[in-house]
Formats: structure tokens, C-alpha cells, sequence
């Protein structure tokens, strides 16, 4: 053998005895067959089977089946983002004709997917109030596919009743899709309340490190995910073996960065409800909020992500004196290990119901710093909303 050759022949390298607590990084488009009739009958190995890098590897294996478990379902599937995680379940489940009722406080390129995407293709997306049951039930008497949930919303954290939602849907003969990102399946799993379908954005919680992009989709009915994943392989959507690692490697310590924050989150949200230039704090765990008996009742736990109302007057000023942060970084996502603030407007967001809070909310991701670090940071934002009050 020439030594061109040798370059790109493997060695034998025997792994008796290794056994690492990590998982490996399995790499590849190629799949080599042990013979042609092994090629042949390649589309025989099932949904599990390996016949190509698209379908997956040994490292999304481990992926997949970890958030199977976490969640209570039958399948779990990778996409490239969350955004493309409720899209392709949308596509996989829907058809021209088809309705879907979607939450208002549904994610914000969802509302866009919805208006341009879904209704190119013959789908009537109709948007509905994410408190009001009885509203909800009307709508889906004119028909229904599907119910999409989000609770609680990522911008506004409205709480929903799921099992009020999936006995809607039943009536119907629906399908109830949730994301679950805010919460994670740590602290709320959607398919043991009836949810057929739950979708997470792994760049948040699960990555924790906000250096990856990675969504899943994880059915509660096998038959439904085995449709689901041949339709994912005619769409090509596929994900990176590296980057399921560090999603991998994000859950070993998602318990320990999920109490850490969520405890801290609601030390801020506390104190910044006493902060005279605020008017309310939308935290689902705290108990005056509108959905806490709901979150008490369905959840185990919070996660470190909640918004804030400021007064009419403060209102105007809270872009500009978000500069004065030095601390938490301005951006959006969350679950990383750094806090962020997310100012958002919310009326352009809104359908079924009029908007009438503030113009501007805004979003904080509470990480890994000290309590009081960020206590003092958000105290160099109040002083400069304060100030800009003043000089009115």
C-alpha cells in the first residue's frame, strides 16, 4: 500500500477497556456498508438503523433518547434551532385546508411563520387568548389540526391550563403541540399532561453556554414520531454530532444552573417590585401572579427568565437607560450562564386581545452571578431611569 493510500486508511485501534464517562463524538456523512448486499438493503435498519450522517449518528442517539427520557415520549427529534423545531412539527402535521389555533403569546417568529409560511401553503393560522378557555373551546368548535401552546409565553408569561387545552383538543380531534423552553422537561413535561407533541429550544436551558443552536420535537405517540422523522429526512434537516455533545454536556448540570438561576430570579423579581419606577413583575412562581395556582399545581420548579412592567412615565426611558448596564448583557435568548435583558414592544405581537400593558417590557435572563452583582447593576439602570424621569 503507497503511502497516498495509507493517509486515508484507519488503523486498528482496539477500545477494550475504555470506557468513558462522556459521550463520543461520532462524526460522519459517509456511512461504510460491510458489503453491497448490506448497501441494498440499507433502508431496511429502521428508524434507529444508520444509513447516512443525516439520520444521525451514534451522538444524536444518545441525544435523542436522553430527552425521550426526560420527557416521558416515544421519539425524540433533533432540528437545527427551536424556531425550526415548531415549524417542522407544523409541517409535519398540517396540510392545505388545515387550522391551527395558535397561542397569542406565542413566540414572535412563530406569529411571522404563521402569517406568511402557513398561509402560502392553504393553512389558516388563527390566534387565540392564551387565558381564556372558554374562547379557546369556541374556536376550536369551527374546527381544528392542531392547538399550539406556549406556556408560559416567552415575552409576556401567560400560564396555560394544558389539561383544560388537551380536553379541548380531544373534543375536536386535535392535536396539542407546547413549548416547553421556558421550563425545560426538568421542571414541566407537556406529554404526561396529554400534549402530543413537545418542542424545546436546546440552545437555551439545555445548551446553558448560549454557544450553540439546536432544537427538538418529542412526540408521545410512535407512530406519530416515525412520521415525523421520515418527514424531517425528506426535508434534510439535520444537526451537528459537536454540537450534541455540548448539548449533552449542558444537561449534566442543567438541575444544579436552572436552581441556581430560577432562586436568584426571584430574589430580583422581589426586589425590583419594590423599586417605585416599576409596575409589576410577570413571574409565574411568584404568588401574585395571575398564573402561579396553575404553575403550582403543573410545574416543578421555575426557571431564572421573567419580565418587567415599568410606570407610564418610566416607560419611554428604558431603552436609553438600559446602557447603563455593565454587568448583564443586552440580548436575547436565555439559560446561558451570563444574565440578559431583552427590552420588547408587545402590541405589534398581539391578535386576540388588545395589548394593554406597557409599550415596552422587558425580558431578564438571570445566569450564574452573585445575587447581589446584579442587584447592584440593575440598581445603575433604575438610577438612570430615575434620572430621566426627572429631567422631564
Amino acid at each position: 500500500m503507497r503511502p497516498e493510500t495509507r493517509c486515508v486508511t484507519p488503523v486498528d485501534v482496539s477500545s477494550e477497556g475504555y470506557d468513558s464517562l462522556t459521550v463520543p463524538i461520532n462524526r460522519a456523512s459517509t456511512i461504510r456498508y460491510a458489503d453491497a448486499a448490506s448497501f441494498a438493503a440499507r433502508m431496511e435498519r429502521g428508524a434507529d438503523g444508520y444509513v447516512y450522517g443525516l439520520y444521525g449518528t451514534p451522538t444524536h442517539r444518545h441525544l435523542e433518547g436522553k430527552l425521550t427520557e426526560l420527557h416521558g415520549g416515544a421519539r425524540s427529534l433533533l432540528t437545527p434551532s427551536g424556531q425550526a423545531a415548531i415549524t417542522m412539527a407544523m409541517l409535519a402535521v398540517l396540510r392545505s385546508g388545515d387550522r391551527v389555533l395558535i397561542t397569542d403569546s406565542c413566540y414572535g417568529p412563530v406569529r411571522d411563520f404563521a402569517l406568511h409560511e402557513l398561509t402560502a401553503l392553504g393553512i389558516e393560522p388563527v390566534f387565540y387568548d392564551p387565558t381564556d378557555m372558554a374562547g379557546l373551546a369556541e374556536l376550536a368548535a369551527g374546527g381544528a389540526r392542531l392547538i399550539w401552546v406556549e406556556s408560559p409565553g416567552s415575552l409576556t408569561m401567560e400560564l396555560q391550563d394544558l389539561p383544560a387545552v388537551v380536553a379541548v383538543a380531544r373534543r375536536v380531534g386535535a392535536l396539542v403541540g407546547c413549548d416547553n423552553t421556558w421550563a425545560s422537561a426538568l421542571n414541566f413535561r407537556p406529554l404526561e399532561l396529554g400534549a402530543d407533541i413537545v418542542v424545546e429550544a436546546l440552545s437555551k436551558h439545555l445548551g446553558g453556554h448560549s454557544d450553540l443552536l439546536m432544537g427538538s420535537i418529542t412526540l408521545r405517540d410512535t407512530e406519530l414520531g416515525l412520521r415525523m422523522k421520515a418527514a424531517l429526512g425528506r426535508l434534510g434537516i439535520g444537526v451537528s454530532p459537536d454540537d450534541c455533545a455540548l448539548v449533552m454536556r449542558g444537561i449534566d448540570t442543567l438541575a444544579v444552573r436552572m436552581r441556581r438561576s430560577a432562586e436568584s430570579a426571584l430574589e430580583i423579581a422581589d426586589w425590583l417590585s419594590r423599586s417605585p419606577l416599576v409596575a409589576g413583575v410577570r413571574h409565574p412562581a411568584r404568588e401574585e401572579d395571575p398564573g402561579h395556582a396553575l404553575w403550582a399545581r403543573d410545574f416543578d420548579g421555575a426557571a431564572g427568565v421573567f419580565t418587567v412592567d415599568f410606570t407610564e412615565p418610566a416607560t419611554p426611558h428604558v431603552l436609553e437607560a438600559l446602557d447603563a448596564l455593565s454587568l448583564i448583557a443586552i440580548g436575547a435568548s436565555w439559560g446561558g450562564t451570563r444574565s440578559l435583558a431583552a427590552p420588547a414592544a408587545v402590541a405589534e405581537q398581539r391578535s386576540a386581545r388588545p395589548w394593554t400593558g406597557p409599550e415596552v417590557v422587558l425580558r431578564l435572563s438571570i445566569g450564574m452571578e452573585h445575587v447581589e452583582d446584579l442587584k447592584a447593576d440593575l440598581s445603575r439602570f433604575l438610577g438612570a431611569l430615575e434620572r430621566a424621569v426627572a429631567a422631564e
